[in-house]
Order: structure tokens, then C-alpha cells, then sequence
């Protein structure tokens, strides 16, 4: 029985490895570099069918990927309404992306997120990243990762929403509210990129 367990802690540290080493593979996008995929449809959970070209405005766009199952994302979701209120009336375009797909049976499906966004009164896109594929053009590691796009799409911030997952009181760098501040305001963004800490998406390969 001890051998069994050995066994199976020793295929969990493997299958572990392996998707931590096939994140760090992907080539994530840098400071300027264009939206990828901007035209790639995806479905909301309300049901409509958009890109993200759809969704961003005058000003740019937000691209968070997120989930349902992860508890960094939990520590950080009281903050999703405020910053997406806050893009939405700086003329940002919102939209968060689930790109989990190993684990669609296990809290990531459709019908799992329309009931996550309505929990949570999710005020903003919610859509499935079906098959990770604009996870893996972003190069998105962790959710929550984030991506901020002026009104060129080009990249001005990645990383995470501010410096203080625990508490949303207690944060001293909200990195991701300055950056949508220097955006509209023209200036360069101070802070544009930090360490998006969070779990690592479940991807298929």
C-alpha cells in the first residue's frame, strides 16, 4: 500500500513538472507587442458570441484570464467589479477569459462559470478560452494574469492586479489601477510590468 502511495505522490510531482515546464515554454507577449487573436471568437455566459476586438474601446483593453476553481483568483475577486467599472468609464474594453481546459469537468465548464459570474455579480465579459488558445498566444501562465492594451493594441502592462491578495484594504501598489490611470492620461506607465502570481492554468498539453 506504501508503494502505491509513493506512486501516486510521485505521478502528481511529475504531471506537476510537466505543466509547470510547459508554461515557462510559452513565449509571453512584451511591453508593445500587439493583441493577438483579436478577431478569435469566443462565447460569453450569457451566450453571445464576441472577440476581443468587439469588446475593446476608444481607449484599449483589459484582458484578464481567470477561473472558477482557484484561490488566488478568490483572494482577488473582490476586486474584479471596481477595476473593470473603473476601465469600462476610462473607455476600456473588459473581458476575462477562462482558459482551464483540463478541468472543465471539475468546475471550469460553461455552466460552472454562468454560475460563478451571477454568484459574484460579474459586470463584465466572462467567456470560455476553449482549448487554451489565447492563453498560449498570450503566453498567460497563472490565473489571475493580466494584460492591459492601449487604443492600438498595443501592450502597456501584464502582471497582476495590485500588491495585496489578501486584502484589498491593505494594498499599497494597486499596479494595475495606476497603470489604467497613466494610460488615459497619455503618461508612461510607471510600473508596466510585475509577477503575476496565482495558480497555473490547466492546459490540455
Amino acid at each position: 500500500m506504501m508503494n502505491n502511495k509513493i506512486q501516486r505522490v510521485l505521478s502528481f510531482l511529475l504531471i506537476a513538472i510537466f505543466i509547470s515546464a510547459s508554461s515557462q515554454n510559452l513565449k509571453q507577449l512584451e511591453i508593445g507587442d500587439e493583441a493577438p487573436m483579436t478577431g478569435h471568437q469566443v462565447e460569453d455566459v450569457s451566450g453571445r458570441t464576441l472577440t476581443m476586438a468587439e469588446v475593446a474601446k476608444e481607449n484599449g483593453l483589459l484582458v484578464i484570464f481567470t477561473c472558477n476553481t482557484c484561490p488566488w483568483v478568490s483572494k482577488w475577486e473582490d476586486r474584479y467589479n471596481p477595476i473593470a467599472n473603473k476601465a469600462e468609464s476610462s473607455g476600456i474594453g473588459v473581458i476575462t477569459l477562462n482558459p482551464n481546459e483540463n478541468i472543465r469537468d471539475r468546475g471550469e465548464s460553461m455552466d460552472d462559470m454562468k454560475a460563478r459570474a451571477k454568484k459574484m455579480d460579474y459586470n463584465f465579459y466572462y467567456a470560455m478560452d476553449k482549448d487554451h488558445i489565447i492563453a498560449d498566444a498570450f503566453g498567460a501562465t497563472r490565473t489571475p494574469d493580466v494584460f492591459l492594451f492601449d487604443k492600438n493594441m498595443k501592450l502597456v502592462y501584464k502582471g497582476a492586479i495590485d500588491d495585496n491578495a489578501n486584502s484589498a484594504e491593505g494594498v499599497e501598489n494597486p499596479y494595475l489601477s495606476n497603470a489604467i490611470d497613466e494610460l488615459v492620461a497619455g503618461s508612461a506607465i510607471s510600473e508596466p510590468v510585475t509577477k503575476a502570481f496565482g495558480c497555473t492554468i490547466k492546459r490540455t498539453k
